[in-house]
């Protein structure tokens, strides 16, 4: 149990007029790549018998070899159609719930890319060479398929870590922080009931939530609100929970903002707060909205740092990681966000092929200490939607314990 003194102040500082997400070039290539979520089954399965022959006849002429054009258009289109029926089924498995077409089609394209450049080492190796890497290759890609799609997302995994700060007094119990982000509910699966134990068995004293409730295909559904809803008022069960808002095209205001009417959950929307324990302990929060526009969110932070205490250690949520150098410069303790899902898929050596961050790979996932400052960056839980890939690639999904101690 704990008391808690709550200081909100209005940041007087006007909304950007560009959304930057969605004025973003991934964002606008997701579009691009949804715009098959409403096509029949049959116009999926024309297109992928169409490129699939335009496949085999480059393979014919690259190759000189007719036979072998038709084989490469047959396997590949068994390789698209197998990708087709998988996709589709997953919602009957409770795995995932967005339109199967736009994923498919945003598939299809590494694997036609591969199939073309195999064709064309058949320029400088033996046919039988470039038809071997190519049906490897493709056989590969299914089998990365299956585990990204099927197992990964849900080997959700419990991560520790042990801050320190000089603004806890040395000797005292340790407060526990319980950092979950990038939720992305579509419908309610075995991983957010994973994400309800390993918090059951945790015992945190505060569950923070860093934004990104819903996935990006259903944020006006109604039915994904309510089970938004349903979770954080289990979670509230637990600990007492503090929450803030994420990206502004995922966690739309007018649908979001009233899943917290009337729960026992305090939305921090650029607010500062000092929760203070029974037991003399006290920690302050500072939230704040993201808007991913970085003089908004940069003025919204000096104004909070400015106004909040500084006799405890200093907690920062907000959804992604760019304000990093703000918070180095301020010396909050810590800051915890999500936002770029690690990744989501990782290759090896190479590490992620994406963030969505305008620091790039900069601040990907994991921990960061620069001064006095910590920032933890987590892969987050669910996946985003539209045609971004319902898959994760070395990079499960995690919820974390940080356990903050006073310094000695």
């Amino acid at each position: 149990m704990q008391e808690t003194t709550i200081q909100k102040k209005a940041v007087d500082v006007p909304d950007p007029v560009v959304d930057v997400l969605e004025e973003g070039a991934f964002h606008k290539v997701m579009l691009v790549f949804h715009v098959p979520a409403q096509w029949p089954a049959w116009v999926m399965v024309l297109l992928a018998a169409f490129v699939s022959g335009m496949l085999g006849m480059a393979w014919w002429q690259l190759a000189t070899d007719l036979r072998l054009g038709m084989v490469v258009t047959a396997v590949m289109f068994i390789f698209l159609l197998s990708d087709m029926l998988l996709l589709k089924s997953l919602p009957r498995q409770q795995i995932s719930f967005g339109p199967w077409q736009s994923q498919a089609a945003a598939l299809a394209v590494p694997r036609l890319l591969v199939a073309f450049a195999a064709g064309l080492l058949t320029v400088w190796l033996d046919s039988r060479w470039g038809f071997g890497l190519f049906l490897a290759a493709e056989l590969l890609g299914t089998a990365a398929l299956l585990w990204g799609a099927i197992i990964e997302p849900f080997r959700l995994q419990m991560n520790e870590l042990m801050i320190y700060s000089d603004r806890l007094p040395s000797g005292t119990k340790p407060i526990r922080l319980l950092h979950i982000t990038d939720l992305h509910v579509e419908r309610l699966t075995q991983r957010e009931e994973n994400v309800l134990a390993l918090a059951k068995k945790t015992k945190p004293d505060l569950i923070l939530i860093t934004g990104d409730y819903v996935n990006l295909s259903y944020n006006r559904d109604p039915k994904t609100l309510a089970q938004v809803r349903q979770l954080l008022l289990r979670l509230s069960a637990v600990a007492e929970v503090y929450a803030t808002l994420g990206s502004p095209p995922v966690d739309l205001r007018e649908t979001v903002v009233p899943v917290f009417d009337d729960l026992p959950v305090t939305l921090m929307r650029q607010a500062w707060q000092d929760v203070e324990f029974d037991d003399g302990r006290h920690l302050i929060l500072l939230g704040m909205d993201c808007t991913h526009h970085l003089p908004t969110d940069e003025a919204q932070l000096h104004h909070l740092v400015k106004d909040a205490p500084h006799n405890a250690p200093q907690v920062l949520l907000y959804h992604s990681p760019e304000l990093m150098p703000e918070a180095m410069e301020y010396g909050l303790d810590l800051y915890l966000c999500g936002h770029t899902h690690g990744g989501q898929v990782r290759l090896p050596v190479i590490g992620p092929i994406l963030t969505s961050s305008q620091l790039g790979r900069q601040f990907a996932m994991g921990l960061y200490k620069y001064g006095r400052t910590h920032l933890y960056v987590s892969r987050g839980v669910g996946l985003e939607g539209l045609s971004a890939p319902r898959v994760r690639f070395l990079c499960p999904p995690e919820i974390t314990l940080v356990t903050l101690y006073g310094k000695e």
